[in-house]
């Protein structure tokens, strides 16, 4: 019997929450951490903490506004007006293009480092098609299935890794108190950001419907799904700062920037811990980068069908709205083969402007929508935001503001 035909939930602690959680970590976020370690050791642990239970509360939104109305969250969106959709339909479509090379970029690049007889650009690409091949039929319990495989890999590989280290438990728990180091206010905006996704927390609605928990009889295991997900991502990400902490911050060691960063700091593990660890951090890193491929290849696809569907009037629940419609493939297939252009070509300057600053602007977009649909009445009564919730949104929206405007004028200042 499906999930969708039975009368109770089905509780299940690998769920829609930890595929959004994994989505969103990648290798940029492995990244702002690590150098956050190597910057200012575990003063800026409890910025990780925060991050945490910022998506907590965006996706615990997302989901109740699906769970409670049956609707997406585009559809939530589309009834704020046009405005949403004249953001979000240019964003979207640049956002794939730019984030298909990227995303196939750092997970060539994790297994060029693995395995060099083969280029960045021709594992980047293979690693796009294998993408590609695992989303297609759209089936989520496979995709699911996968994303869990992925998720225990790097979790494991960067647990190992903190443990090697051997952290000074004391100074680690010194973390959890609020300090600003000088200078430190950017990094603390990253690392708290940066926990677990952007686009990707608006899918997890999408991936609710596709497990089969679409009624507000799954509000209570959709909570829990959601929080067990980023108590996981939590562990991982705070196992990334004591990596940077203990192997960068106390020997003053630096590290590349961008995905090299992690490569770089396999090699450090390597010199430290022998050939071995290096190796592991390295598959770490590439099941990092890779499940935040598939996960994007599958969730921000079906994020696409809605909208395409939206903008063609097709009805809520039309096929085509969904993963066996053809919005969904032709999004696969951008997401996949024009990006390559990019892998050889390098990155057209002003796509990158557009990318930068639509991107930046998607955090505080979804906060503030969240905001406005979870108090009123497109929500029923019991399912809208008590007091609590909304200082924290408005919290999430004045950090990601914040972030939004360093991230929009860095964007900037790279162009010119």
């Amino acid at each position: 019997m499906s999930e969708k035909s039975t009368d109770t939930p089905k509780w299940s602690i690998v769920g829609p929450g930890l595929v959004v959680a994994a989505t969103g970590v990648g290798a940029a976020d492995l990244i702002a951490t690590t150098v956050a370690g190597s910057l200012y050791g575990y003063a800026l642990l409890w910025s990780v903490v925060i991050g945490c239970i910022m998506k907590v509360v965006l996706v615990e939104g997302a989901g109740r506004y699906t769970l409670a109305t049956g609707n997406t969250i585009f559809e939530g969106w589309a009834s704020l007006g046009k405005w949403t959709s004249v953001y979000f339909g240019p964003y979207i479509v640049i956002w794939g293009f730019v984030y298909g090379a990227a995303a196939m970029a750092g997970t060539g690049l994790a297994l060029y480092s693995l395995f060099p007889q083969l280029s960045v650009a021709v594992w980047g690409i293979i690693s796009g098609i294998l993408g590609l091949i695992m989303v297609w039929s759209g089936r989520y319990d496979r995709f699911e299935k996968i994303l869990t495989f992925f998720v225990l890999l790097m979790f494991v590989t960067m647990v190992i890794a903190a443990a090697f280290t051997l952290p000074n438990l004391g100074e680690v728990l010194s973390g959890l108190v609020p300090v600003i180091p000088e200078g430190s206010i950017i990094n603390i905006l990253s690392v708290a950001g940066g926990v677990g996704g952007t686009i990707t927390l608006a899918a997890y609605g999408y991936w609710l419907r596709e497990k089969g928990w679409e009624t507000p009889k799954f509000m209570r295991v959709m909570r829990i799904d959601n929080q067990v997900a980023y108590l996981v991502t939590g562990i991982f990400v705070v196992a990334t700062l004591i990596v940077g902490a203990e192997l960068l911050y106390s020997a003053n060691i630096a590290i590349g920037g961008g995905d090299q960063g992690m490569v770089d700091l396999a090699n450090v593990l390597a010199s430290r811990y022998g050939d071995f660890m290096g190796k592991l951090f390295l598959f770490g890193f590439w099941a990092a980068a890779f499940s935040s491929l598939i996960g994007v290849w599958n969730g921000v696809s079906l994020m696409f069908a809605d909208f395409a569907g939206e903008m063609r009037k097709l009805p809520h629940g039309h096929i085509e709205r969904g993963s066996k419609g053809k919005a969904y493939k032709a999004y696969i297939l951008w997401l996949t083969f024009p990006p390559m252009v990019m892998l050889f070509l390098g990155q057209p300057v002003y796509l990158i402007l557009a990318y930068g600053v639509l991107g930046a602007l998607f955090m505080p977009f979804m906060s503030v929508t969240l905001l406005w649909i979870l108090n009123t009445d497109r929500v029923p009564r019991e399912w809208r935001n008590g007091p609590i919730t909304n200082i924290l949104l408005l919290l999430c929206t004045l950090a990601f503001a914040a972030l939004a405007i360093n991230q929009v004028w860095s964007a900037i200042a790279r162009v010119f």
